[in-house]
């Protein structure tokens, strides 16, 4: 916001309009209007800075950039809960868990260990309805490299979608999940560390 208000400041000294002019025309006080551009007012809302910058004979606009992950749905938070309730009482199951570099806004949607060497890590990453084999399998090898963990299970959900999808767009992704779906699920039941990256439909 304060590169915004330095426009404001900016736009209306150099058409000549004072402070008290500038409210009076957006139906605020002088003060209230000098707060917003000392950035004193933090919760300036979108409609009102559109309305400053139109007086000011400026055009906003908005860019919106990716962060962190999206938030999930329930039928995401259910697909968890199944691999979740497979999983040996000894392990320990924690979700949404940040990725360790600084500033890194991205999160396994869940991490399990436990496995009796407290090193070892795996990540899990829950997709209900993929669509682009190419951009996931992008964003797993990128968690995979950052993510600290040794292995990864790609949850999938058991659809004739996702079914389909394995079998076109998504054919590239079972190269990089060596380990069987029923045996990546047999070891976790059994609260074995797998000790490799598998593919599970479920």
């Amino acid at each position: 916001m304060a590169l915004v208000t330095r426009d404001f400041v900016k736009a209306r000294t150099n058409a000549g309009l004072s402070q008290d002019e500038v409210g009076a025309a957006l139906g605020m006080s002088r003060s209230q209007y000098g707060r917003i551009e000392l950035g004193r007012s933090p919760d300036v809302s979108i409609v009102t800075a559109a309305r400053i910058a139109a007086v000011l004979s400026l055009t906003a606009s908005l860019r919106l950039y990716p962060t962190s992950e999206p938030i999930r749905d329930a039928a995401h938070s259910a697909l968890l809960e199944r691999l979740r309730i497979r999983c040996h009482r000894s392990l320990r199951w924690r979700t949404e868990v940040p990725l360790p570099g600084q500033g890194d806004l991205r999160a396994w949607d869940a991490v399990v260990d436990g496995f009796g060497r407290p090193a070892v890590r795996g990540g899990i990453e829950a997709e209900t309805r993929p669509v682009d084999g190419q951009a996931l399998e992008r964003k797993l090898a990128l968690k995979e490299r950052d993510g600290a963990v040794d292995w990864m299970i790609l949850l999938l959900a058991d659809t004739r979608h996702n079914r389909t999808f394995l079998r076109g767009p998504g054919e590239a992704l079972k190269r990089r999940f060596p380990l069987d779906g029923r045996r990546a699920l047999e070891l976790l039941a059994a609260g074995v560390d797998p000790e490799a990256s598998g593919l599970v439909l479920l």
